[in-house]
């Protein structure tokens, strides 16, 4: 299997540095092929803009989804952009992993899907009629791949429960997971989130490492999130809005999972 790691720590040492080592060894010692992009390391550009381009500007001013788009069609994309999304092509599964600061991933993992995730590659995918709305959820460039979130945080993980002051961890990562990953097509994988971090690290880590060693090792095999696919009949469409004949008396984002 081709794995590729998208990683965003700025410190090596980290508890979150040795969980991505050790994931890499545990991988490459099973035969997996293995990538990393090591976002800090590689001192990514955060921000879209007009650089991202090699092209002239298609109107009088940016605009991030014409200029995107006209880059991605003609090959023009800034040189780390095109390279990201070769890993991507490359990739069987893909696995982020981040600290979960101020409950989402860190700005220099946003800007790497803010760059990456360009119009033709990751949206503006597919036809739009009144009965199919574009390649997305459940559908497009990444469909048949596999995705999983490893996370990190110090909170605890009743502070992360659905009666938690954080709320529900899979509220949190709803916009990353179904947002983010599903969007443009993976299959995501239930997350790793490792709570506490700060406290006995040192004590505590061979046993996370167990953990992670076992979803590394299921990773073909672990049932994905079962995400509501867009095109799929249960959305009414061009409204984009669940059908009422599903979980009816429900709101909320936990109605675009089948239970």
């Amino acid at each position: 299997m081709n794995v590729l790691i998208v990683y965003a720590h700025p410190e090596p040492r980290s508890l979150t540095g040795s969980l991505k080592d050790f994931t890499v060894q545990h991988l490459q010692k099973a035969g997996h092929q293995v990538q990393v992009s090591d976002l800090y390391a590689m001192q990514w550009k955060v921000p879209l803009d007009a650089a991202d381009t090699r092209a002239p500007l298609v109107g009088s001013h940016y605009d991030a989804t014409v200029d995107s788009r006209f880059a991605y069609d003609h090959q023009l994309q800034a040189a780390d952009i095109a390279a990201e999304q070769e890993k991507l092509r490359w990739a069987d599964t893909v696995i982020f992993q981040f600290p979960l600061w101020w409950f989402s991933m860190p700005a220099i993992m946003k800007g790497w899907f803010d760059r990456v995730y360009a119009n033709g590659f990751a949206y503006g995918v597919g036809e739009h009629n009144d009965q199919h709305w574009g390649d997305r959820y459940g559908e497009g460039n990444l469909s048949g791949k596999r995705a999983m979130l490893v996370v990190t945080t110090g909170g605890w993980e009743s502070h992360y429960s659905p009666r938690g002051i954080n709320g529900p961890m899979d509220a949190l990562l709803f916009p990353i997971q179904h947002g983010l990953l599903f969007y443009p097509g993976f299959s995501v994988l239930p997350p790793v989130v490792f709570y506490r971090v700060q406290k006995s690290a040192a004590e505590r880590f061979a046993g996370w490492c167990d953990v992670l060693a076992t979803r590394l090792d299921t990773l073909a095999e672990t049932a994905p999130i079962a995400y509501r696919q867009q095109n799929g009949g249960d959305y009414e469409i061009p409204a984009l809005t669940l059908k009422m004949e599903f979980a009816a008396e429900e709101s909320g984002v936990g109605v675009h999972v089948k239970r």
